[in-house]
This record gives structure tokens, C-alpha cells and sequence, in this order.
């Protein structure tokens, strides 16, 4: 079965929903204390739209089997050429190329919208993610020691970061 990446509607919200609250509660992708609700992923869903930016669901058949985007790195005009991206892979489906298609999606949509760096922040011991974007051209910028908690302990952030092809001046 084949892989589609689109742009999500309002009708996927409750799949990016699930794949999100699997990541918020069993994982450190996600450094909540908790699932969130339908309501709060559609307003996520509608505002990353709004702005102008993408959000991405991959399909195997008829099943969201994950989803990604890409918004503001930090929220002053200094920044506005650069984006932070984030992608959610269905659990059952890890390691099947998903996460790679979504992000190369992400990375060519940027590059359209003439960003200049895409940022990834990732959970130190998340040794799949941190593979994923170092081999789509992410080199590691930053570690940041503690700076976050999840589960009983200190968690470390590693930032990695891409320059893109988009030809954007500052």
C-alpha cells in the first residue's frame, strides 16, 4: 500500500488527535503531563492554517498513520525566516519511512515560503528522531542539559537545524 502525504482537513483532527495523545502519554516527544482533547487539536489544527502554515497527514489507505508541521521558531520579527518543525508517527508504523516522507514534505513547503532554517527540537534519547533529520541534511546546533522533566526525570533538548535552498536575503 502506498504512502500519501496531503494537507490535513478538519476531518483528521481526531486521527492527528489519537497519534498526538499516544506521543503526549507514553513518550517524551511530547514533554506534557498529559492527553489533550479534540476541541484544543482542531483550534491547533485551524490557527497552524490561519498563519499560513502547513499541516501535513500521511495516509496508508484510508488510515491517518501520522502527521507533521512546521510554525514560528520564536515569536519575534527577528526570527520570521526561520520555522520549528514537529512530526507525529502512528506507533504501529515507526520505522516504515513515514516520518522521513512527512518531513521532506515539510522541508520542500519551507523552502516554498521562503524560509531560511528549519529548526527540530528533540528529546535527547530519542535516537530515531535524531537519526531522521540528520539524514535529511540536520545537523545538531545545540544540547541543552535539564532543561526540561518527564516521567520522574531531567530530560535533555537537542536542537537540530537545516539551512534551506529558499534564497531568502534577511
Amino acid at each position: 500500500m502506498s504512502l500519501i502525504v496531503r494537507d490535513a482537513t478538519p476531518e483528521d483532527a481526531e486521527d492527528i488527535l489519537a497519534i498526538y495523545n499516544y506521543a503526549a502519554i507514553n513518550t517524551t516527544a511530547v514533554w506534557t503531563d498529559g492527553p489533550t482533547d479534540l476541541e484544543s487539536r482542531q483550534q491547533w489544527l485551524r490557527a497552524r492554517q490561519e498563519a499560513g502554515y502547513p499541516v501535513l497527514v500521511a495516509m496508508k489507505g484510508r488510515d491517518v498513520v501520522g502527521f507533521a508541521s512546521f510554525g514560528d521558531f520564536r515569536p519575534f520579527p527577528g526570527y520570521r525566516h526561520t520555522v520549528e518543525n514537529s512530526v507525529y508517527v502512528d506507533e504501529r508504523h515507526h520505522r516504515a519511512g513515514i516520518g522521513r516522507s512527512l518531513v521532506a514534505a515539510l522541508i520542500e513547503r519551507a523552502t516554498a515560503m521562503n524560509k531560511h532554517a528549519m529548526i527540530a527540537g528533540i528529546d535527547a534519547t530519542n535516537a530515531g528522531s535524531i537519526a531522521l533529520h540528520a539524514s535529511l541534511g540536520f545537523a545538531e546546533v545545540a544540547r541543552m542539559p535539564e532543561v526540561g522533566c518527564k516521567f520522574g526525570r531531567w530530560l535533555d533538548l537537542v536542537f537540530m537545524q537545516k539551512h534551506l535552498a529558499s534564497g531568502v536575503q534577511p
